[in-house]
């Protein structure tokens, strides 16, 4: 059973149509946690029989990665760019339709997240959410997109020039780690703080299809991200 958040659940504003999306997008987000653990649960002799030089992970809850690159690179050198949110974002946002209220609360999200007003967050569903965790961290990472690949994503230490390289194991590209259905931007002023702001950002724009570009908002400079699921963490030796 699906249960609601205060921020999740239904307001006298939304439709019927609304609220049944709403309630499938829950839904799609549960089914994709259940395909994931059934996936993972598949890895398991790779994960476990790993050999001598190969790394050992250890399985997590779903995490996701803020990331950059061409979609055919197999490795960068710009991982410093890379962002990790340890917790789905998604059911932790607010609607854009809410931003007034978001404001009102002291720009504090219901899942206690603070909104940044110079910075800030869209994700495929017209959600505002909360910024990744920058940098990752360096070490290895198993990764996959949710459909063919899993891999091992290497992200290296950062460099004297401040650099980070990251690389992906067996030829695998960074589109075929990226989740397609999870779009994320970043939106930051093109002119002063007040210029760019979520009540720009028109409603109707959402939900993005899977691998399509997140809309423009007026006045916002807008950084598009891939997003990679990662399954397991490396376990030192």
């Amino acid at each position: 059973m699906v249960q609601l958040s205060e921020s999740q659940a239904p307001h006298q504003s939304d439709s019927p149509n609304k609220f049944m999306a709403r309630l499938q997008r829950l839904a799609n987000r549960r089914l994709l946690g259940v395909g994931l653990f059934i996936f993972v649960s598949s890895l398991g002799h790779f994960v476990q029989a790993a050999g001598e030089d190969q790394p050992k992970f250890k399985r997590i809850s779903t995490q996701f990665i803020a990331a950059l690159g061409e979609p055919g690179a197999t490795s960068g050198s710009n991982a410093q760019l890379w962002g990790l949110w340890p917790k789905d974002p998604g059911p932790r946002g607010v609607r854009l339709n809410r931003y007034a209220q978001l404001v009102d609360a002291g720009s504090i999200a219901p899942a206690k997240w603070k909104f940044d007003s110079s910075d800030w967050w869209l994700e495929e569903h017209g959600l505002i959410m909360e910024a990744p965790e920058f940098p990752m961290a360096s070490g290895k990472y198993l990764v996959t997109g949710d459909r063919q690949a899993v891999t091992t994503l290497t992200i290296h230490p950062k460099q004297e020039d401040g650099s980070q390289d990251w690389e992906l194991d067996s030829g695998v590209t960074l589109y075929d780690v990226t989740h397609l259905a999870c779009r994320s931007a970043r939106y930051t002023p093109s002119k002063n703080e007040q210029s760019c702001s979520p009540a720009q950002a028109q409603m109707s724009a959402f939900p993005i299809a899977p691998g399509g570009a997140m809309p423009q908002v007026e006045n916002c400079n807008q950084q598009n991200y891939t997003v990679i699921l990662v399954i397991g963490v490396a376990i030192e030796n």
